[in-house]
């Protein structure tokens, strides 16, 4: 089976925890002690029925004030299909969770309540999906009983999701009209609006085709070294192999790459997963590689396509979002830029613009960017990297940002576009890098 990791956004108490835990509850996905647990929980609020979003807000402060602050994972499988939730907060104040929780999905799963609509924070979590590249969002109009079941209104608020995800390049959203609390159309058709037509929520979820979009043709190989395997033993006294996860494109045997960083090129003489040899490994597969010649690798390289390399760069410009609740974005600041295995060196020169998320504009040229604001960057780093848009490969097309002196993560990046490089006379000046 594939598996789909799915992602949650909306607005604070539009359902989001309670959609989840419904999907967990009718697939018959939660153990009767834990079922149990939430009942007492809920009795003891006073509460006539369960409250399902208990199962998925597990901190305290959570069930305290009723909203999600955390990212909540939840895992689930049908007979078609396996399942990664992420549940994300929905208040303004927890963004970064959200960009967090939605990094790594393949559909987003937005909801909006009936009786309110398509609201700001509708809008700025649908932003944020289309700047992470997500290419399936789901509209679930929940609460649907609390306006009667009503179609006219199911209907405005799919014209004004459309429109705007129009507006912001998504695909065509779908759109279910559900009731979370009493699992209309969540996983099995309701009989109380039978004016909708299309599938229920599981249903949609398990036919969606996330596979990467056809065409761009076959992917090339893309596979960043973690780790290397040594183990100089007298059965394998020449024994090198490179252990990482393939984050794009296909190893073969026989198949021809480059070194990178360097103009290093070879031939992949093994593909291993544990220790059984393979014709082949994809992309998402952890895998040992082994190669024909010598050559001086290390973690931190990358393994690719000799037909189809990376072309490294050193001046690049990033969208980020700034995770940091202590000190803001200012241009002028060095940081450590990890992106996949590797570790270096950057400067953030400039902050080109800061996305407005609710009006969907971009301001130019702020002074710096605070907590749960997104905004393009160029940075300058001290060595190479070997990057691709975010836009053509999420996982080579992504970094974070760590503080130099806290080692605190304090912002998550997606490339962009090479940028042209300064005259060398100014480097040395201006980066504190030497000359």
């Amino acid at each position: 089976m594939d598996l789909l990791r799915f992602a949650t956004a909306g607005s604070v108490d539009d359902g989001k925890s309670t959609l989840i835990g419904r999907l967990l509850l009718d697939t018959k996905q939660i153990f009767d002690d834990t079922l149990a647990s939430m009942e007492v929980a809920s009795a003891n609020r006073g509460l006539d029925e369960t409250n399902l979003a208990l199962l998925t807000d597990g901190l305290r402060a959570e069930r305290e004030q009723g909203i999600t602050i955390d990212v909540a994972y939840r895992y689930f499988a049908t007979p078609k299909r396996k399942f990664i939730i992420a549940d994300s907060p929905g208040h303004v104040q927890y963004t970064r969770n959200m960009v967090t929780g939605a990094s790594t999905a393949d559909l987003a799963l937005v909801l909006v309540d009936a009786r309110t609509g398509v609201i700001q924070q509708t809008r700025r979590h649908a932003a944020i999906a289309s700047l992470l590249g997500i290419r399936h969002v789901v509209l679930c109009v929940n609460k649907m009983d609390l306006v009667d079941w009503a179609q006219p209104r199911f209907a405005e608020i799919r014209e004004q999701f459309t429109s705007l995800a129009s507006v912001l390049g998504l695909r065509e959203p779908t759109v279910i009209p559900v009731s979370a609390l009493k699992g209309d159309n969540i996983v099995t058709r309701s009989d109380a609006m039978p004016w909708y037509e299309g599938p229920a929520l599981l249903e949609f979820l398990e036919e969606v085709d996330v596979s990467v979009r056809p065409q761009r043709g076959p992917e090339p190989l893309r596979f960043p070294v973690q780790y290397v395997l040594r183990p100089q033993s007298d059965a394998h006294p020449d024994y090198r192999g490179y252990a990482g996860t393939i984050a794009a494109g296909e190893a073969l045997p026989g198949a021809q790459v480059a070194i990178l960083p360097g103009d290093h090129r070879t031939r992949i003489s093994h593909v291993e997963i544990g220790s059984e040899a393979m014709s082949s490994a994809r992309a998402g597969d952890a895998v040992v590689l082994r190669l024909e010649d010598d050559i001086d690798i290390s973690r931190g390289f990358m393994i690719v396509s000799a037909e189809q390399p990376v072309v490294p760069a050193s001046r690049f410009s990033a969208d980020i979002c700034w995770l940091s609740a202590g000190a803001a974005l200012e241009p002028g600041r060095q940081y450590w830029l990890k992106h996949t295995t590797r570790r270096v060196r950057c400067l953030v020169e400039s902050i080109e613009d800061q996305l407005d998320v609710g009006r969907l504009e971009r301001v130019p040229a702020p002074e710096a960017l605070a907590l749960n604001e997104i905004g393009r960057v160029t940075i300058r780093a001290l060595e190479p990297l070997s990057f691709e848009p975010y836009a053509v490969n999420r996982q080579t097309g992504s970094f974070i940002l760590i503080d130099a002196s806290s080692y605190q993560t304090v912002a998550a990046g997606m490339f962009r576009n090479v940028a042209a490089e300064e005259p060398p006379e100014s480097k040395g000046v201006r980066y504190g890098f030497g000359i």
